[in-house]
């Protein structure tokens, strides 16, 4: 069973933005489900479970696309973990949605959310997620977190562990973080995948097949002999 992941590097849910994209998600979701109604499972954890960010995409989802939309909350204890788990057996993708990476990743660490979202991944359900939900599967993320200063609203941007699903470094929001990112990755001789607003890369078994854009743009960056070499990820899926 392929294991998928689309990572979308910004834009609203709210004002469909990154609309384009999401139609994409919706015709690979309801090939997946065959006869059956698709069914899109939202993962809003990094926006302390938002329930105006639920909203939007199930007006997106279900209103444009006719997909059943459900949520899993699990920051203030609505939801059962039973429950939940039910509704990952369900799912025919998962969209986590933006926010504080890191403490969505601990969140998930403590509330056993993780390994759910692992078993639908090696079960052939489609993982797909937005700015924190598009960079927490790589070995490592450019990101701010409140979470890892304190509590603060926002925080300093910099290079955070991820979960190494995926190796290497990325950046989500390219068209606004390019010259600090750029900076980190001269410094340290790294290279990376950056996403702009707008952009999306999928990656079929561990392996970038393609970029969508709905009206950004997705970048293999190298670091060659003290200078970046930028090049737009290829087949690009203008939609």
């Amino acid at each position: 069973m392929d294991k998928t992941l689309i990572c979308i590097g910004g834009g609203e849910l709210r004002t469909k933005e990154t609309l384009p994209i999401d139609g994409y998600i919706a015709r690979r979701a309801k090939e997946r489900a065959g006869d059956r109604r698709a069914y899109g499972l939202f993962i809003p954890t990094a926006s302390h479970d938002s329930m105006p960010y639920f909203n939007s995409f199930r007006k997106t989802y279900t209103s444009v696309f006719d997909i059943k939309a459900d949520v899993a909350l699990t920051v203030h204890g609505e939801m059962s973990m039973e429950k939940i788990a039910e509704k990952f057996q369900k799912a025919d993708f998962l969209y986590i949605g933006g926010g504080d990476t890191v403490f969505m990743l601990g969140h998930w660490q403590e509330t056993g959310l993780l390994p759910l979202i692992r078993d639908a991944y090696e079960r052939g359900v489609i993982v797909c997620g937005l700015s924190a939900g598009a960079i927490c599967w790589f070995e490592r993320m450019y990101t701010d977190s409140a979470a890892a200063c304190g509590g603060e609203d926002g925080g300093a941007y910099a290079v955070y562990p991820g979960l190494n699903w995926i190796k290497g470094i990325i950046s989500p929001h390219y068209n606004l973080r390019a010259l600090d990112f750029d900076k980190i990755l001269l410094y340290n001789k790294q290279d990376a995948v950056a996403l702009e607003d707008g952009s999306a890369i999928e990656i079929v078994n561990g392996t970038i097949v393609r970029s969508l854009s709905a009206g950004g743009a997705a970048y293999r960056i190298r670091c060659e002999g003290g200078s970046l070499c930028k090049e737009r990820i290829q087949p690009c899926m203008v939609l």
